[in-house]
């Protein structure tokens, strides 16, 4: 893409029948099931996030060169639209097209190209070993049978590349039980963390304190960070 050059979605659809391709259209036809994202996102007017990139992804990529990255649960997009400003070629990924229309809004008022998609992780139609950097912020994975959702993750860091998962630290189940979440029904760091195998290094490993301001109210003062190399 040229700089410029209208934001895209795209969606996954057969074309003569036969085969699948990406095929880039100025919005998509239709929307996968996940209502409830989309009434969390419409239920906010103002917009859910802060609209700032999320401080451990600047920390964690200062210094490095620029690639393709993904931005899986991309929200309305301050994270790949900042990507996106620093020289990256990105993709985002979510469920919500609520979400997907801010985030394009966002990248068309600072005049940034992202390629923006509505799909379910584990449905999505991700070119393996795609990406040089695969981004993870706050995630809210669910459980599958063979939590397919994470080897989709996995596969999709080109050789070479880097995964980035950033969750918050410790996990507080009553806190998001009354925020709609069930902490067991989700994916957690230690679960990707377990299906890195001899093809990856892990160069971080921690808990740290929050680069970001911890919300009013919030309980998480920390975040747990995950930072894996596929070899080449």
């Amino acid at each position: 893409m040229q700089p410029g050059e209208a934001v895209e979605f795209a969606t996954w659809r057969p074309v003569s029948g036969v085969i699948a391709a990406w095929a880039p259209i100025a919005r998509l036809a239709t929307v996968p099931p996940m209502g409830d994202w989309d009434e969390r996102y419409t239920a906010s007017a103002d917009g859910l996030w802060s609209g700032r990139v999320n401080g451990t992804l600047a920390v964690e990529l200062d210094g490095n060169v620029p690639g393709s990255a993904l931005d899986v649960g991309c929200g309305e997009g301050a994270d790949a639209i900042w990507l996106a400003g620093n020289g990256w070629e990105v993709t985002g990924l979510d469920v919500s097209q609520v979400a997907l229309d801010r985030a394009a809004a966002g990248a068309r008022e600072v005049g940034v190209n992202v390629v923006w998609i509505c799909a379910d992780l584990a449905g999505a139609p991700l070119a393996p070993g795609g990406y040089d950097l695969v981004s993870v912020q706050y995630p809210a994975l669910k459980h599958s049978p063979g939590d397919k959702a994470v080897h989709v993750l996995l596969d999709a860091v080109a050789p070479g590349g880097r995964l980035l998962l950033v969750s918050h630290a410790p996990q507080n189940p009553e806190y998001a039980r009354a925020h709609g979440f069930e902490v067991t029904d989700y994916v957690q760091p230690e679960d990707v963390r377990d299906r890195l195998d001899e093809r990856w290094d892990i160069e971080v490993d921690e808990t740290r304190p929050r680069a970001d301001p911890v919300p009013d109210g919030s309980p998480f003062t920390h975040d747990a960070v995950l930072r894996a190399r596929r070899r080449n």
